[in-house]
């Protein structure tokens, strides 16, 4: 299957299965040296790899967000009314996920290699599932609050976890996609959400119980099976993968080591990492990036149900009707991942998504008719979901080394997360059925990212082209690097060869 590179090549003339400063290939692996691969043979490589990986957790991914998002759906299935809950009860349940979720999301990602991501990322997905099954037990709103404060901490951990394993296994300019694979699980769970919702339904009564108690317990249940198979299921790390050879685990490690930066990355957790994301630029603009499409996501995940039943729509049909819009949203989210890829660029299709929510939004704020106002959701969801895996892709290409990555995706995302809390605010049922405190804040995060990622952009470009001109002027120079191997893996994306994805 592969072909090994020439004797004469230096990187052959190490001695197969011993470590160097040049290749450590991590973990106690004594691996031979990368081989030479056909690009056919690594498309065939990294389709091994996205089959024994991503389906498990899409699955897993899908149910977070479907378990986290069900209460919208529970909303209609006389959760409301049952617990009594007034004013703004509802709310204040649902901004009380988003407060943990935030909070352990970058302590989170910092256990994730001391844990292992096979038996991390199972287990809290069994937690939440455990906690979304007691869900459907509440008997007031003190309860419910308890009960969505504890799956925020349980789900916490799962998606910066993902996004960060990812980043372990796929060089830069193919990850898009791979998260996109995973995270288009998420706008199919709001299509399944409507599905199962409607179905269940018809189970109200049964055992005493009404529907929404049903739509927390069946979906829990579902969720903790699924996190016991991911024990068996999901691998650790390319060094220990045993369903790879040797020669395989080889070249995927060495692929991506070197996929930044001529001299490979850091390895070693040191505390200067964690100082060096907290003060990145990069990591607090594109939180503003990130906050941009996040909210809009989250008000539409959360209230589309209740937006649909106030075109005057039965509870049932308005069920259906959520589906449509999240279909649409998953082939977009896949459209957009691939061409984002083939060209190697993020940002023209993050501002595609916030064009499509600007639309989207500016429609369902006016006063049009219902079945227009229901032709805005699908670029109001859509252009959201579209755009968020290359929010979380675009970072994650442009922070080096691994740990300032994994630091810096957890920040980027558990203070990004914040925008959801506020998400969960502004759709108040005193404005139905227009909803313009709603739709207008909403509008005021796209602005916000309409303005936020061209200004990356530019900065990125600028960034790079000074590299250029000093790398050039070095080149007719003659002058030899004044940085040594280690000084450059330790300047990470601030080395002089390093040049940032736009």
């Amino acid at each position: 299957m592969v072909e090994k590179k020439s004797e004469t090549a230096s990187i052959d003339e190490k001695r197969v299965g011993t470590p160097s400063d040049d290749f450590d290939f991590g973990g106690d692996s004594m691996l031979p040296p990368p081989p030479t691969l056909t690009p056919e043979q690594q498309k065939k490589l990294w389709r091994k790899v996205d089959v024994r990986i991503i389906p498990i957790l899409a699955l897993m991914y899908l149910l977070s967000y479907m378990d986290r998002g069900n209460i919208g759906n529970a909303r209609l299935q006389g959760l409301q009314t049952q617990l009594h809950l007034t004013g703004n009860q509802y709310n204040v349940a649902l901004t009380m996920y988003f407060i943990p979720y935030c909070i352990f999301e970058c302590p989170a990602n910092l256990v994730l290699k001391r844990f292992r991501p096979s038996r991390w990322l199972p287990g809290i997905t069994v937690a939440w599932g455990i906690v979304m099954t007691l869900m459907g037990l509440v008997k007031n709103y003190p309860q419910l609050v308890g009960t969505r404060v504890c799956l925020g901490i349980a789900e916490a951990g799962l998606f910066p976890g993902v996004v960060y394993y990812l980043t372990l296994w796929y060089p830069r300019h193919l990850l898009q996609f791979r998260i996109s694979l995973f995270y288009g699980s998420a706008s199919l769970a709001g299509a399944f959400s409507g599905l199962l919702a409607y179905g269940i339904g018809f189970m109200s009564g049964t055992g005493g119980l009404l529907g929404w108690s049903w739509i927390f317990i069946l979906e829990g249940l579902l969720t903790t099976i699924v996190g016991i198979i991911a024990f068996f299921v999901l691998v650790d790390f390319p060094s220990t993968a045993t369903f790879l050879t040797p020669e395989e685990r080889s070249f995927i490690i060495h692929t991506k080591r070197y996929d930044n930066s001529s001299v490979g990355e850091e390895e070693h957790f040191e505390m200067r990492h964690f100082w060096a994301a907290l003060c990145d630029w990069q990591v607090w603009a594109h939180i503003l990036a990130y906050m941009s499409v996040v909210g809009p996501i989250y008000g539409i995940t959360l209230f589309l149900p209740t937006i649909i039943n106030s075109f005057g729509h039965t509870p049932a049909v308005s069920q259906l009707l959520t589906v449509p819009p999240y279909v649409f949203a998953t082939t977009c989210v896949y459209t957009f991942a691939h061409f984002s890829d083939k060209v190697k660029m993020r940002s023209p299709f993050i501002l595609l998504g916030l064009l499509f929510c600007l639309f989207g939004f500016s429609i369902s704020i006016s006063n049009a008719s219902s079945g227009v106002k229901y032709f805005g959701t699908f670029f109001a969801v859509s252009g959201g979901y579209a755009a968020f895996p290359g929010i979380v892709a675009w970072l994650g290409n442009n922070l080096a080394g691994q740990y300032k990555r994994g630091i810096g995706l957890a920040i980027h995302i558990g203070v990004g997360n914040f925008s959801g809390a506020i998400a969960a605010n502004i759709y108040r049922s005193r404005d139905a059925p227009r909803y313009l405190v709603g739709h207008g804040v909403e509008l005021m995060f796209v602005g916000m990212g309409l303005i936020v990622v061209p200004s990356i952009v530019f900065t990125y470009t600028r960034i790079n082209k000074n590299r250029d001109a000093a790398q050039q002027q070095a080149l007719s120079g003659g002058d030899a690097t004044k940085y040594s191997k280690q000084q450059l893996r330790e300047l990470g994306d601030r080395a002089p060869d390093f040049r940032y994805t736009l």
